[in-house]
Formats: C-alpha cells, sequence, structure tokens
C-alpha cells in the first residue's frame, strides 16, 4: 500500500506540473523540495519509457507522450478516490478533495450559500477554489483542471458535461453615470444605440448574448473595447469608456455599482441560467455527488 500511495503522490505532482509548466511553482505549491520533484518526474519517465517533458532554461513544454500519460493520470487518480470510497466501511464522513471553479462575483454571489450547506454536512472534505473568468469554465472541466465549475449555461452544452441549475440571473444595459460623452448620448430623449462605444466579452456566453442583443437591435456595433470578464466590463463603463450589458448579480457585487446606471433595453435580453458543472461520468462520485445534492 506505501508504493501506491507513493505513486498517486507521484501522479498528483505529475499534473499539478502539467498545468504549471514550472517546476519551482509546483515544487512550493506541493510542499516538496524541487529535487523530490525531479527525482519523481525522473521516477515515472522511467516507468512510461519515454520523456514527458521537453524543458530548457526558460520554458518547460509537455511531449506527446506526456499528454498521453496526462490523461492516463487523470483517470487513475478519479478512480483512486472512487475506489477509497466504496471500500473503506470506516469512513463515517466523506474525505478528499473538492477543486471549484468559478468567477469572483459568484465566490460572492452564489458560492458561499453552497459551501455553507455543504461543509455543515460534510466537514472533512477539503475545498479548493480557483477563481477566473466565467467563460473558461467549462474548459477547466473538460481539461480536468476543476471537479465542479459554476457556469452560465450555454446554448450548446456538451453531451458529456452535467449540469444542475442554481439560479436564473437577469442580464441588464449599464452607462457611466460620471459626466463624460457617454452619459451625454444616453441621456437624450431618443438613444442612437449605434452611436455607443461597447465594452463587451471576448469569448463566451456573455459575447453570445450580447451579439445577439446587436441582432435583434438590428445595429452594426461600435466595439470601444473586449474584455476577459463581466467584471472588467463594468469597472470600463464606471470609468465611461462605454456601455456594456452585464449580469445583475456582477452589477450589484461590484464596488463601483454606485458608479453606473442601468438603461432600459429595447428589447427583451434572456437571463442566464447559473448552474454547477461537471463530467457526467463523474457526477456520481462521492464527494461530486454530494455537492450537487445540496444545490
Amino acid at each position: 500500500m506505501e508504493t501506491l500511495i507513493m505513486d498517486i503522490r507521484s501522479l498528483k505532482l505529475y499534473l499539478h506540473l502539467c498545468d504549471s509548466l514550472h517546476f519551482a511553482k509546483t515544487a512550493e505549491q506541493s510542499h516538496v523540495s524541487p529535487s523530490t520533484l525531479s527525482r519523481a518526474l525522473q521516477r515515472l519517465e522511467d516507468e512510461v519509457g519515454s520523456k514527458l517533458f521537453e524543458r530548457d532554461n526558460r520554458s518547460v513544454t509537455i511531449t506527446h507522450a506526456g499528454l498521453e500519460f496526462k490523461r492516463f493520470a487523470e483517470q487513475t487518480l478519479a478512480d483512486w478516490s472512487q475506489l477509497r470510497s466504496r471500500i473503506d466501511p470506516s469512513q463515517q464522513y466523506l474525505r478528499g478533495n473538492l477543486n471549484l471553479y468559478c468567477s469572483v462575483t459568484a465566490a460572492y454571489s452564489h458560492l458561499p450559500a453552497l459551501l455553507d450547506r455543504f461543509r455543515r454536512d460534510h466537514p472533512h472534505v477539503d475545498i479548493h477554489l480557483t477563481t477566473g473568468d466565467p467563460a473558461n469554465a467549462v474548459s477547466q472541466i473538460q481539461k480536468n483542471r476543476t471537479d465542479i465549475a459554476i457556469i452560465a449555461l450555454p446554448e450548446v452544452f456538451p453531451s458529456t458535461l452535467h449540469f444542475t441549475p442554481i439560479d436564473k440571473v437577469p442580464i441588464s444595459v449599464i452607462a457611466p453615470l460620471m459626466q463624460c460623452q457617454v452619459q451625454q448620448w444616453v441621456s437624450q430623449s431618443h438613444i442612437d444605440w449605434e452611436k455607443l462605444p461597447y465594452i463587451v466579452p471576448d469569448h463566451g456566453p456573455g459575447r453570445k448574448r450580447i451579439d445577439q442583443w446587436f441582432k435583434q437591435m438590428g445595429i452594426k456595433p461600435n466595439i470601444y473595447a473586449q474584455v476577459s470578464g463581466q467584471e472588467a466590463i463594468v469597472s470600463m463603463v464606471a470609468l465611461g469608456c462605454g456601455v456594456g450589458i452585464s449580469p445583475d448579480a456582477v452589477i450589484h457585487n461590484s464596488p463601483v455599482r454606485e458608479r453606473i446606471q442601468t438603461l432600459v433595453s429595447p428589447v427583451d435580453i434572456p437571463a442566464f441560467e447559473l448552474g454547477c458543472c461537471c463530467k457526467e461520468k463523474r457526477a456520481n462520485d462521492p464527494i461530486i455527488s454530494a455537492f450537487l445534492e445540496i444545490i
């Protein structure tokens, strides 16, 4: 059993290195010495019979063999977690790790209530939270970088993923309150929507929603900036850079919410359906299933 535990640990180190592509960072965050990490990788490469990484003084890249082994390592760790839960009858509580991914806003608006219920029922599960652009949430799941992500349900949802709804989030058109050219334009009795500069997401469900709005409005938009993350849209609007379309949860939780105003949209904007996403084949994993059950 000790050898197996060491193997599992090496796989975890390997997967961390696949994500960071930085030996010093992986060693530090995994609480091992650089020499320990190097030895673990060397043992894996010896067993696989091929180089898993190419490295020089400036960069680390994954080889083709490394990508193949990464998929094996991810599946092995998932199987190991399920096996431990099935064969250890002495476990009175769920134990293990749960990796979550969500936007900064969701970490304030929806995640606390979920975590309160989950931690009350499963106090021995360690939670690891990563925040980032919600447009990248589905990719985080597909690349096995997180177990569960809070996402806005996209129009095209992969059949390999599972979605559990949490909430409906309305979407609003926002403009600056400060005295500026944009504020003057939106204060007119008849707003020339095609004339306005727009701050838009660079990709993801938010971009699709605003592109649909432009189409419904019959305008060719004047795009001032494309940004990552809804929070950046609200900030740039507050600075007078343009007009944006953003979820109400982002607006209400923004530190600059007092500097923006909501405009009446001439056409309806469908709300986002917010929920928790995971891989379909992992929805019955004990820890993931327990989290989904508290929603």
